[in-house]
């Protein structure tokens, strides 16, 4: 379950009520959750207890998709489907590779997004979009200026705000997505200590090689 409440059509929300139709038909999307993609749904059920805020994101997604962008929408798809795996989010990045498909990458190209850096399969404007998405998400902006050059070579100054626009959206959202457990990143805490089998030890684990000190 999200950590926070979630909000349905009880809320009376104008603005979610035709996009609750189409994610859930009549269905109540909090006692009966599930969409056609096969995600919960509950990150639009969460972003509505703020119904400024559903607005906001879902008006965002209507940004990136509006047919006055002019960056090259693979090129979108590898900035947010890359954004999703460096930040962890299962929910984006599996979302993001199945619009990868809609918009012309191959399967070798999506399933290469992980490994892009050893991949053979982009090209080099592919590659520097990828490498830009690293830059932002795992270096917080700090772009190399051979990155930034290769950019320059290829897309506009326009094409590049909207990259960069597009691709930190889709970063917040999956930095959300986790801190908040929605949809696939609803997920336990895997990092946590495995107790040592009964009869063991539960004190200093690498006391043993206290005991061959100037054996050498």
């Amino acid at each position: 379950m999200p950590r926070l409440k979630q909000a349905g059509r009880e809320a009376g929300n104008p603005y979610a009520e035709p996009i609750f139709n189409m994610l859930f038909g009549d269905r109540d999307p909090v006692k009966n959750p599930g969409t056609a993609t096969g995600t919960p749904g509950d990150w639009w059920t969460v972003f509505n207890i703020v119904p400024d805020a559903f607005k906001h994101t879902t008006q965002g997604f209507q940004f990136y998709r509006s047919p006055e962008r002019t960056i090259d929408p693979k090129l979108r798809e590898l900035g947010q489907t890359r954004a999703g795996f460096a930040v962890g989010s299962q929910f984006v990045f599996s979302q993001h590779c199945k619009a990868c498909r809609d918009v012309g990458l191959s399967e070798e190209q999506i399933t290469a997004i992980p490994a892009w850096a050893v991949a053979s399969c982009f090209s080099d404007i592919e590659r520097a979009v990828l490498a830009y998405t690293d830059a932002l998400v795992l270096q917080h902006g700090r772009v190399p200026d051979g990155v930034f050059s290769v950019l320059k070579q290829h897309l506009s100054d326009e094409q590049i705000l909207e990259l960069t626009y597009v691709t930190a959206t889709y970063m917040m959202h999956a930095v959300m997505s986790r801190a908040l457990r929605l949809e696939y990143d609803d997920v336990e805490e895997r990092v946590t200590e495995i107790p040592a089998p009964k009869g063991g030890t539960n004190n200093d684990v690498m006391g043993m090689v206290d005991q061959n000190k100037g054996k050498d």
